[in-house]
């Protein structure tokens, strides 16, 4: 069951108090919202809604002077009662409180219940000063103020969520910047995929359908292609037309916390697509873009998030890459023929050996200073041979690079004075028995050892 809080105890004690100190026979919603200008997460809600609460709280005043001199009696203190729309008011928002499962109702809840009372004062106060009830709730519940600011969300309402961001906009809520990411050194150099990238770029810099697909199987380095590609634009590594260019990735995890009504997640991906819209040099970047295929539909609905994408992918108003399996290709994609000819499929296949030696010998420098080790290069070519040998179920270059940070996570667990300084063959052997589940021996034999201990 819920309860009111303490400070919003107050509130309704004031305006009975503002009744009675005016002689009035009932308490209003005016007198309500009179006492709802002095509540501290009330007032907080309304200025973020781009209410002057002084000039507010002085109209109610004057309003209550000049109009209410017919609810002055003789008895007010034996006779002052609330009114019927005063007690709808507080009833509505235990109602809404309850529902959402939290246990308590604040000055803010009362505040959004208060506009359902459409031929109030009180209601035509706030929308005089431009207030609605989706402004306090979209500020109650994501933070954003009616002006395009953002804050910190209240904790008043039941669609109440924390965003971690505190960004401006759309993008710095549900996107990461991957410029910013690779500037800040948290993206690893993108090693060899010359073809792959020069495709990219050329797609990127179409007219019309300048939305790059990589389909690729898991662990052959998609994303790094997206984040390797934001790295190459900041350090000016790429050709004119996409120097200055941002890359953003869609976070669709804070995409969907929170969203608990039906039009909440349509709401955030329009507001991102609108403003990428707005901005030529931005690039979305859709990590497992197939996730977006029914995200948000509802049971027997043809909406969802890509037919919200369709349009500005269609008209090359935004540019979209995108990454997904071979698998979910098939599954969605080729499903959706509308949605995959807005894109232009681009192959990621598994690198050969050679090519996997080279991208691991340009992030050993990165893996070293992390452990604080040296790794030899026999033991980078024996971590990228016996790993493709040994791990069937993974691809390269993701399960060569797993080896290395593996071997080198497992130094950190032996005492800082057995700890090695350079890590052997020997060592990426003992880690790929243990990953692999074989017999050290056995990963150290090539084949024409084993061949010779064949019974014939």
């Amino acid at each position: 069951m819920a309860s009111l809080s303490k400070e919003l105890d107050k509130d309704l004690q004031r305006a009975v108090e503002l009744a009675q100190s005016a002689g009035h026979e009932f308490v209003t919603l005016e007198h309500l919202l009179l006492a709802l200008t002095s509540d501290p997460e009330a007032t907080i809600v309304m200025e973020a809604c781009g209410v002057d609460v002084g000039k507010l709280s002085q109209q109610l005043k004057d309003y209550m002077t000049g109009e209410f001199s017919y609810l002055q009696g003789e008895n007010v203190a034996e006779a002052i009662v609330p009114t019927t729309g005063f007690h709808r008011v507080i009833q509505r928002a235990l109602i809404h409180v309850q529902s959402s499962g939290r246990d308590e109702v604040t000055g803010a809840n009362v505040l959004v219940a208060l506009f359902a009372e459409r031929e109030s004062y009180a209601t035509y106060f706030l929308q005089e000063q431009g207030m609605t009830r989706y402004d306090a709730v979209n500020y109650i519940s994501h933070g954003v103020k009616k002006f395009g600011d953002s804050a910190p969300p209240s904790d008043a309402d039941d669609e109440m969520q924390e965003d971690e961001d505190s960004g401006d906009d759309a993008l710095a809520a549900y996107c990461v910047n991957l410029n910013i990411k690779a500037r800040n050194g948290k993206v690893d150099p993108l090693i060899g995929r010359e073809g792959e990238v020069s495709r990219a770029i050329q797609i990127l810099c179409r007219r019309n359908k300048n939305n790059p697909l990589l389909v690729g199987e898991p662990g052959v380095g998609k994303t790094a292609i997206a984040e390797g590609l934001a790295r190459k634009i900041i350090e000016d590594d790429v050709p004119d037309v996409l120097r200055g260019n941002v890359i953003y990735s869609l976070d669709m995890g804070a995409l969907l916390a929170g969203t608990r009504y039906r039009g909440d997640f349509e709401e955030r991906l329009k507001k991102v697509v609108s403003r990428l819209e707005e901005m030529p040099e931005a690039i979305l970047f859709i990590d497992e873009i197939h996730t977006i295929i029914g995200a948000g539909a509802t049971s027997g609905g043809a909406m969802d998030a890509s037919n919200l994408l369709k349009p500005a992918l269609q008209n090359g108003s935004m540019r979209c890459m995108g990454s997904t399996t071979y698998k979910e290709f098939r599954r969605h994609f080729e499903k959706d023929r509308a949605l995959a000819r807005r894109f232009q499929k681009i192959d990621v296949n598994e690198p050969s050996l050679t090519d996997t030696i080279k991208i691991l010998q340009g992030l050993k420098p990165y893996f070293e200073d992390f452990h604080g080790l040296k790794y030899t290069n026999d033991a980078i070519k024996v971590a990228v041979e016996l790993s493709s040998r040994y791990m069937a179920d993974k691809k390269l270059p993701d399960k060569a690079i797993d080896v290395i940070d593996e071997v080198g996570a497992s130094q950190m667990l032996v005492a800082a004075s057995k700890r090695k300084k350079t890590i052997g063959v020997k060592d990426v052997e003992a880690t790929i028995a243990t990953m692999a589940r074989i017999p050290p021996k056995s990963v150290s034999k090539n084949d024409a050892e084993k061949l010779q201990g064949l019974d014939v």
